[in-house]
């Protein structure tokens, strides 16, 4: 039997990795400015993190949700806490994916309605009702057109209020920063904004914070930088740092019915030791604020490389536009200078590294781009 051939696939095969660094198969050494889709957050191999799988999968690895398991409550303590978040409640499962699915659900279960707004470009996951609010007609197939989904623009308050006051929205559904679309950041006005014709409406604001969130961008997540709450908050990637593992963070005024969400999976303990791992490891070691620095820090190196249009997004979450002649950049820094980076739509690459990336480690990357853009 052969693997369903859907990846475009670099011919590299990583085998190890430690901190920001990881080693292929051959022994050669990438410094990781992509952490895998911005999943890892306290670096690879953390020794904290692996001690704690090591010794939960010793004593129990998985049981099904028809029995207690103390450490869902654990986790939902601490992340409350860390968040910001500390009377809201806690749905694990698996993937960020399935969060929104389940977000999407529990908005139409509380307010009886069917249709959704959502953002052109946006990217939210690809099961079916992911995928209907994502703006990629190419991951569509014919069984994703049933939803009741329109695609607004960004930042623009009146296609939002004009569909709204069509009536039937159940939720609207953003991300905390658009990251496949290339990093583009909702102004905070225009999130205030939301907040207030949402509630005013009844609609469900729902903050797709899969990769923007987990202190990606200097505070927990990307829209407390305008003070809003909303009243669910999706979580993946960063959460596990590697182990699946998502969330759902849904706020007091949502009723839990016995059935109405469910997962074989979610919330399994050996996710559940992962994930309270990575919040004691990015609490001892101050990893949201040394976020904070070292986005700062790269955001300023980066206005000396050459052959940058724009840089857009906040903390560890940036997106470099290069201009066309530079098109070939992250291809040569992957294969010539040995770092991994992401790539977006229109020449954009993502920078999404580790949140433990030091100043030496971005003078790395900055050095390498001086030599392939001077």
């Amino acid at each position: 039997m052969n693997l369903f051939d859907v990846y475009s696939l670099w011919d590299i095969e990583p085998v190890r990795a430690e901190g920001c660094r990881v080693w292929d198969k051959e022994g050669k050494e990438y410094l990781d400015f992509y952490g895998g889709h911005a999943v890892i957050s306290i670096g690879h191999s953390h020794p904290a993190y692996v001690e704690a799988l090591q010794n939960q999968v010793a004593k129990i690895g998985f049981y099904s949700n028809s029995v207690q398991n103390s450490l869902q409550g654990e986790l939902a303590r601490k992340l409350g806490e860390q968040s910001g978040y500390p009377d809201y409640s806690l749905f694990l499962c698996n993937s960020g994916a399935e969060a929104n699915e389940n977000a999407l659900k529990l908005a139409s279960f509380h307010t009886g309605k069917r249709r959704v707004i959502a953002f052109k470009e946006a990217f939210h996951g690809r099961t079916s009702g992911a995928v209907a609010v994502t703006d990629n007609p190419a991951i569509q197939s014919p069984f994703n057109y049933g939803h009741e989904v329109v695609f607004v623009s960004l930042n623009d308050i009146d296609a939002v209020t004009n569909e709204i006051e069509k009536g039937d929205v159940a939720a609207l559904l953003i991300e905390g920063i658009q990251g496949v679309a290339g990093i583009y950041v909702p102004d905070a006005s225009f999130l205030q904004q939301l907040a207030v014709v949402c509630k005013a409406h009844g609609v469900v604001l729902i903050l797709d914070e899969i990769q923007s969130g987990y202190g990606r961008t200097g505070q927990f997540f990307a829209h407390q930088q305008s003070g809003i709450k909303p009243d669910l908050i999706t979580i993946a990637k960063g959460m596990g740092n590697g182990f699946p593992i998502g969330g759902v963070l849904i706020s007091p005024l949502f009723e839990a019915k016995k059935g109405m969400l469910g997962t074989t999976f979610g919330g399994n303990h050996l996710a559940c030791v992962a994930a309270i791992a990575v919040l004691d490891v990015m609490k001892e070691e101050s990893l949201v604020e040394n976020t904070a620095r070292m986005g700062s820090y790269l955001t300023k190196k980066l206005g000396e490389v050459n052959g940058i249009k724009e840089i857009r997004g906040r903390g560890l979450m940036l997106g470099i536009e290069f201009l066309p002649e530079y098109a070939t950049v992250r291809n040569q820094l992957l294969f010539k200078s040995h770092i991994f980076t992401g790539g977006a739509k229109n020449n954009v690459m993502r920078l999404l590294p580790p949140l433990s990336i030091s100043e030496s480690e971005i003078d790395l990357l900055i050095g390498e781009l001086k030599k392939l853009t001077d």
